[in-house]
């Protein structure tokens, strides 16, 4: 999806257009719409004419030059070829809107030479990519947008470390709304899919590794984003980014606009789906049907959430490093989810600010930073579920661990574990033990385990484990280890 993050910032620059309501397009009116895109570049992209504005007749056209991200480049050692601009065009609307289209494509690679004499490439290649869109001035952002590509390619070559993806296709659309609780936030919803997914990597001190995915599907949800401060807050600091060191005034704004965006979001949801991936390398194939993964931020701002799941299905490894009586060991399919509760981002932000920016961070600010990102220095992991399956096993995981950020040994867990067909893996186990010895160890310590189990209404058997902070350790009720003496 790095088209769309290439395709989003451009049009980012379109956030400082005043309403559309009576707009005249003439010379002026793009020299003014210049010079406002400009407050969104470094000073020096600015002089470059990265960006041109021109009126073409009811709208404005917009031209973006890639090639003048180079312009300091020396011309002995820097080539730019191919085609490295494209245009946007902005039309006003009568109810102070502005429609938003761009329609091109882009074929660009830039050799050069780096300061150790060694040769590096850069190319990018879009046979077509399309958006449209419809710009509000009083978010200074897109209230809704559509963006398509088609044969998408990025490589980058350097000092013989490569990297290269590509897309078949990508689509991608988003939507703002504004927030119920006002205050100039908005609500983004977000959707956006690939096709035909390639990616290769290659290091002379690591064999290739090649990804590659039929789709790939991405959702997003944020809600409550202060947008337009965020980019008053971007504008500021690019005015000032040749300053060496703030003024006491500068210094004392940035901390303003830096109050003034915390929360970044009340919430965030971000989905992404594989289908068919796989991961090829020096030590085999991997594979799966579908593999995903969500991350999700909710909670007051004093009292967040951090969850995260991973989910893999009908997963196969073929590799020649796995002898052959482990591999009925590998799981098939893999469920999971993690959470951390209860961080205060409220206090870290209010620690955050106090910082002199043109000072080097005091000693153990880190530190104190994490004590007021997990109150009382105290950190939980909870673990609401995690399912993993072969043709041997099926286990379930859940639990909660409590620990501290200041790297003390001590935790305690309580954990329940539950096996479904027991019996069936113990039988399998000792089956491999037949070809491979060294499985009986691992047969025999479920044989124990099971002793300890219950069995639940079901049939699994269950462990609830509770390990404490003095180091006992208790299953089912039986005390397995005491506590530690002092």
């Amino acid at each position: 999806m790095r088209f769309k993050l290439i395709t989003a910032t451009c049009l980012l620059a379109l956030g400082l257009f005043t309403t559309a309501d009576a707009v005249e397009i003439n010379q002026d009116g793009a020299n003014a719409v210049r010079d406002n895109l400009a407050k969104l570049l470094s000073k020096e992209l600015a002089k470059s004419g990265l960006v041109t504005v021109n009126p073409a007749g009811t709208r404005y056209e917009i031209i973006y030059d890639l090639a003048k991200l180079f312009a300091r480049a020396d011309p002995a050692t820097t080539a730019i070829n191919g085609s490295t601009s494209f245009s946007t065009f902005a039309t006003p609307l009568e109810n102070g809107l502005w429609d938003i289209k761009g329609d091109d494509s882009l074929d660009m690679s830039v050799r050069f030479i780096g300061p150790d004499r060694k040769q590096g490439e850069f190319s990018l290649s879009l046979e077509s990519f399309a958006y449209g869109g419809v710009f509000d001035p009083a978010i200074n952002f897109l209230r809704s947008s559509t963006y398509a590509a088609k044969k998408i390619s990025l490589s980058s070559k350097f000092a013989a470390k490569e990297t290269s993806f590509s897309f078949a296709d990508a689509n991608y659309s988003s939507n703002f709304a504004d927030s119920a609780g006002g205050n100039g936030r908005v609500d983004l919803v977000g959707n956006g899919s690939t096709s035909g997914f390639f990616e290769r990597i290659s290091d002379p001190g690591m064999p290739p590794v090649e990804i590659r995915a039929d789709s790939i599907d991405v959702g997003l949800k944020a809600n409550a984003v202060p947008l337009a401060k965020l980019i008053d807050t971007y504008v500021f600091v690019m005015e000032h980014d040749d300053e060496e060191e703030y003024s006491r005034e500068t210094h004392h704004r940035v901390k303003e606009l830096l109050t003034q965006i915390m929360p970044l979001f009340s919430s965030f949801n971000e989905t992404v789906g594989l289908d068919n991936p796989t991961v090829t390398s020096q030590a085999g194939l991997v594979r799966a049907k579908t593999f995903g993964y969500d991350l999700a931020v909710d909670g007051s701002a004093d009292a967040v959430r951090f969850g995260f799941g991973v989910n893999a299905q009908e997963i196969s490894l073929d590799s020649s490093l796995v002898p052959a009586s482990y591999s009925a060991l590998l799981p098939t399919s893999l469920n999971a989810k993690l959470a951390v509760p209860n961080m205060n981002f409220a206090a870290f932000g209010d620690l955050y600010v106090t910082l002199d920016f043109d000072k080097p961070t005091p000693e153990g600010f880190g530190e104190k930073g994490m004590q007021k990102l997990f109150p009382d220095g105290e950190v939980t992991i909870d673990v609401p579920k995690v399912n993993v399956r072969s043709d041997i096993y099926d286990f379930d995981i859940s639990g909660e661990i409590k620990g501290r950020v200041d790297g003390a040994e001590q935790y305690s867990m309580e954990a329940t574990i539950l096996a479904r067909d027991l019996d069936k893996t113990i039988t399998a186990l000792q089956g491999l033990a037949k070809t491979d010895p060294d499985l009986s160890q691992v047969s025999f310590g479920l044989m124990m385990a099971k002793g300890f189990a219950k069995t639940d209404p079901d049939g699994r058997s269950r462990w609830d484990i509770s390990i404490g902070r003095g180091g006992s350790v208790v299953v089912n009720g039986q005390v397995i280890k005491a506590a530690d003496q002092p």
